[in-house]
């Protein structure tokens, strides 16, 4: 018995170290370091989309109504402008210039679209 109990503590902990935390984007925004290749997840409307040829990611915006940040897609379809979305991923930048975040964005690992 003590040794399922600890089994499935041990079990619960792992879970839940590997969910990801739901994150504002404001939040982020203004601490990026906090978050920084970390994954999270974000819900939002999203803003715009695009995609350059020969280049393998898609790009678009998302809104959460704290502030807007750019997912990059790697892979799947990008959603279109308008749509409801859930994304996981990881916190990324380009650089840290002055203490300032260069090109925050959101690699995404998974994506769900809303239809509502």
């Amino acid at each position: 018995m003590r040794y399922r109990l600890i089994t499935s503590a041990l079990v619960a902990a792992v879970v839940a170290g590997c969910a990801a935390r739901s994150a504002r984007i404001a939040e982020i925004k203004q601490n990026p370091g906090r978050y920084d290749d970390r994954t999270v997840s974000v819900s939002g409307i999203v803003t715009s989309s695009w995609s350059v040829p020969l280049v393998p990611y898609k790009f678009y915006k998302v809104d959460d109504g704290s502030g807007e940040m750019t997912v990059l897609a790697g892979t799947g379809r990008t959603p279109t402008k308008g749509a409801r979305v859930r994304v996981r991923g990881r916190v990324e930048d380009i650089a840290t210039l002055g203490g300032t975040s260069v090109g925050l964005h959101l690699r995404q690992t998974d994506l769900d679209i809303k239809a509502y």
